[in-house]
């Protein structure tokens, strides 16, 4: 019995988007759109502005990293890349400390990728730049579909490596054993559970995992040194949610099933559960750690959300 097949068609961006500042600026900063663009990425992205004003220019969008509150430029374009754009970019990731640069268009030239490939690789990895080329496909007669494909992209293991290369080799070790350690946890936590959203990992001992506020988020931390690997609620400049959940402390930790570790600081405040017995170098129980990781994640969103929504509706 033979199926029919409908038939694959690549559609104009200029059919779907006439302008870019009045059409296609707005269309990505919908959260849904930014959601599609932070599954591309690997980084959760929360919009700030649209239009965002540096000097006598204006970025295209002005965002932040859910989580680490790192600021994200987008800058877009319906036509080939241009070295108009080019200089953009960096003056708009200098006028607002931009950490990650987006720039998307509808085709790209070979000496602007060779550019984007280059600022990689010569900063470190507090920097991150994107080129990521827009398309639109449909099916016969279908509604378009948005689809974001990554040109150039920063090289995590090589910044890894060159981070640090004045304070000895031991050092860069460690944080190439970080990344390839983050980089295996959210391959097992996509294959587990695609409900679960995770950034792109970098070569730190933490890992920041998004609970859909900016009230706080969540922070699972590795300690080579201690043997030592954790699950924490890091919630930054806000003492009063911290006094909210702490007054619920009880309540709280009879809900998780275990004690916590509450930790007030003139900045950050930290509520987590550590995991002792741990090695980053024992590949053997990654699983292991893996699992753990996961199931606090779900445990942590569960209980957490729960109490932080009664916090924002009193």
């Amino acid at each position: 019995m033979s199926k029919n097949m409908g038939r694959l068609e690549k559609v104009d961006l200029r059919e779907y988007w006439e302008d870019e500042a009045r059409d296609f600026t707005p269309w990505i900063a919908k959260p849904e759109n930014l959601n599609i663009l932070s599954d591309e990425i690997g980084i959760e992205i929360k919009l700030i502005q649209i239009e965002s004003g540096v000097g006598r220019y204006n970025a295209d969008i002005l965002a932040e990293e859910e989580g680490s509150g790192r600021k994200i430029i987008i800058e877009n374009q319906l036509e080939p890349t241009n070295h108009d754009h080019l200089g953009k970019i960096i003056t708009y990731a200098a006028g607002h400390d931009a950490s990650v640069v987006i720039w998307i268009f509808k085709e790209i030239r070979e000496e602007h990728r060779q550019a984007i490939d280059w600022l990689n690789e010569h900063t470190d990895d507090n920097l991150a730049f994107f080129a990521i080329k827009m398309e639109l496909w449909r099916i016969d007669q279908s509604n378009p579909a948005p689809k974001f494909e990554i040109v150039a992209s920063p090289n995590e293991w090589a910044k890894a490596i060159k981070s640090s290369p004045s304070v000895g080799n031991e050092i860069s070790e460690t944080k190439v054993q970080q990344l390839e350690f983050w980089n295996k946890f959210k391959a097992f936590v996509m294959e587990k559970d695609r409900n679960v959203r995770l950034q792109t990992p970098r070569p730190q001992h933490w890992y920041d995992v998004s609970m859909g506020t900016s009230e706080c988020h969540i922070s699972l931390t590795v300690n080579t040194r201690g043997n030592i690997m954790g699950c924490e609620i890091y919630i930054s400049r806000n003492k009063d949610l911290y006094a909210y959940l702490l007054e619920k402390k009880d309540e709280i930790e009879k809900e998780l099933g275990y004690a916590l570790e509450w930790t007030d600081a003139p900045v950050a405040s930290r509520i987590k559960k550590s995991r002792p017995s741990f090695n980053i170098s024992n590949e053997g129980a990654y699983a292991e750690y893996f699992t753990w990781l996961y199931e606090q994640i779900i445990l942590f969103k569960k209980i957490f959300s729960k109490h932080i929504k009664e916090y924002k509706n009193d």
